[in-house]
């Protein structure tokens, strides 16, 4: 081959050198960023995941503790705002990555149906609380990646469809598209469409609407698609009901508020009883729901944390990330400071990839997005207004971008994962509990691995929490509970 037939090799080019003390410490330029490209990467990753501040609330506040005590709806903007403002600047300042933090989805869902209704709501985020400290203990001790590793890649994304089912039957439960079958139907039925077997009313209407519309933003990869339904279909839903007679539209009621600006509303901030639940439900349940909660957010933010470093080219050859015990530890007091202001965990954001996509490198994309999230804190009347109906499509856009994103990474041929992963995703949906449908999945792994003859193919982690699992539910036969 003669020397002008050399095929050209690319070569990187050299960082450019900072050009101030912000450039400096952020390392925009050394990552190959712009301030512009950072500012851009922040708003767009805000409006991507805003919705939140929409469904934290109706989530969190549709429930009752165990004293059949509601969470304020305004007091839950407030500290859902809050929070994500104050550990996505907290990432992008000690992490110096563009990923953003707010309430967990799936998680939330935990707080809300599982923990909340056998104690108190203190008592449930006082357990959010514990969540957090375990993880930064893991990670200040190194475990938290050695645990992750303990469970199999399937059964973590078994975890992971089984949380974006509960959420999307969540969203159909909460719209009014699907409703449970009076005990006086006397049917082993339990869920019917509508209210009596049909779609009825307007609010059915404005869900269906908006589950199309998201659906249909999603497929042509317009950014910000779900915040986008939920703005549009909350328009629609004030003009019906200023036009048309709505019985009821559930929690909210589509109306403009008189003054879209006010003060935001502390009064959840700090309410926790760290171990007041344990008195309710006992040890061995408490430690399983602290577990539940840390399980959630672990697995989540880990694969969160990875597939954006990884879009953002943050990682080294190896794949690893320089500096994750950072924003692993960020994300260990994110789920805490979730708890301590009745927020439930907050956790690392999969809409970050938005802000990726516009060129954010760096975690100053996050000082733009956590500044807004700030001024949102005195837009607390215009969050309050929109009703479920048109925040509920979210729930089943997520739950299918979370479906579509881990289905693929399931080995079927293996049995001894297919099957746990299988148990595990549609057992959270179909006993409405996240926990039994991790501890069925870790039990049947377990067992199956031994039937297999496979069984030093199992960690000793897996061992430990199976046999805990395993416990809790002979608890009531034995006469422990």
């Amino acid at each position: 081959m003669s020397p002008s037939a050399t095929a050209k090799v690319d070569v990187p080019s050299a960082p450019k050198p900072p050009v101030n003390a912000l450039d400096r410490y952020f390392k925009i330029s050394e990552r190959g960023s712009t301030l512009a490209r950072e500012v851009r990467g922040g708003f767009a990753t805000f409006f991507a995941m805003a919705y939140i501040i929409v469904l934290n609330p109706i989530i969190l506040g549709s429930a009752k503790d165990m004293y059949g005590h509601q969470l304020d709806g305004g007091q839950l903007v407030t500290a859902t705002v809050l929070t994500a403002a104050f550990t996505t600047l907290l990432m992008g300042v000690i992490g110096n990555v563009p990923i953003a933090l707010a309430a967990g989805l799936g998680v939330n869902t935990v707080v809300a149906l599982q923990l909340a209704p056998r104690m108190s709501w203190p008592d449930a985020m006082g357990m959010v609380v514990l969540a957090g400290f375990v993880v930064m203990i893991l990670v200040a001790t190194g475990l938290r990646e050695r645990v992750m590793n303990a469970v199999p890649l399937g059964l973590r994304k078994g975890i992971a469809i089984g949380i974006g089912l509960f959420i999307m039957l969540i969203g159909l439960v909460d719209s009014g598209f699907v409703s449970r079958i009076p005990d006086a139907a006397h049917t082993t039925v339990p869920l019917q469409l509508g209210g009596n077997g049909h779609l009825l009313g307007w609010p059915v209407l404005v869900f269906i609407l908006g589950v199309l519309l998201t659906l249909a933003l999603l497929v042509r990869k317009v950014p910000g698609a779900i915040l986008i339904s939920i703005v549009v279909m909350t328009g629609l839903a004030m003009i019906v009901n200023a036009v048309a007679t709505v019985p009821s539209w559930g929690l909210t009621t589509p109306t403009w508020p008189g003054n879209p600006v006010a003060s935001p509303d502390f009064g959840l901030l700090g309410k926790v009883s760290l171990f007041g639940g344990f008195d309710k439900v006992g040890v061995l349940t408490g430690v399983l729901f602290v577990f539940t909660v840390l399980l959630s957010c672990f697995f989540d933010a880990m694969g969160t944390i990875m597939g954006i470093s990884d879009e953002a080219k943050l990682t080294d050859a190896e794949g690893n990330m320089p500096g994750i015990n950072r924003v692993l530890f960020v994300d260990g007091i994110a789920v805490a400071a979730g708890g301590a202001s009745s927020s439930s965990a907050t956790t690392c954001f999969v809409e970050s990839t938005a802000g990726v996509g516009e060129g954010a490198r760096t975690g100053f994309a996050n000082v733009v997005t956590g500044g807004l999230f700030t001024v949102a804190l005195f837009l607390t009347p215009l969050a309050t207004m929109v009703p479920s109906q048109a925040a509920t499509p979210a729930l089943l856009a997520v739950g299918f971008l979370i479906l579509s994103g881990s289905i693929r990474q399931i080995d079927w041929d293996d049995w001894t994962i297919a099957i746990p992963a299988f148990v595990t995703m549609v057992m959270m949906p179909f006993t409405y509990s996240i926990t039994n449908g991790i501890g069925m999945g870790f039990v049947t792994f377990t067992v199956l691995r031994l039937v297999a003859g496979r069984g030093r193919d199992v960690p000793v982690a897996m061992y430990i929490v199976s046999a805990v699992f395993g416990f809790y539910y002979l608890m009531p036969a034995l006469g422990l509970t």
